[in-house]
């Protein structure tokens, strides 16, 4: 599976987030070229990998920058990785 984009709401906002399926059986979720974490279905939830385990590869992990306004200051919460499983089933099912 290659590479896509979703939009979620952050706030007040809408984001942009890159998803990178990995080999691994979980999806990489990347903000403005870091890696955000990544999410895995579990069979019936949206679950986060450990931090630990995600493996970056040539990205780095993802460093808020209080400096850049365009840059919201965001993190993998419970909620945002149930918003991005809902996107990737929506990709999912539109797309393959």
């Amino acid at each position: 599976m290659e590479p896509f984009n979703i939009k979620i709401k952050h706030g007040k906002k809408e984001i942009t987030l890159t998803i990178l399926p990995d080999d691994k059986g979980y999806f990489k979720v990347i903000y403005f070229g870091g890696i955000l974490g990544a999410v895995y279905f579990d069979g019936h939830n949206w679950e986060q990998v450990p931090p630990a385990d995600v493996i970056a590869g040539d990205l780095p992990m993802y460093e808020p920058d209080p400096a850049n306004d365009d840059h919201e200051d965001i993190s993998l919460s419970e909620y945002l990785v149930e918003g991005v499983g809902h996107e990737i089933d929506l990709y999912h099912d539109e797309h393959i």
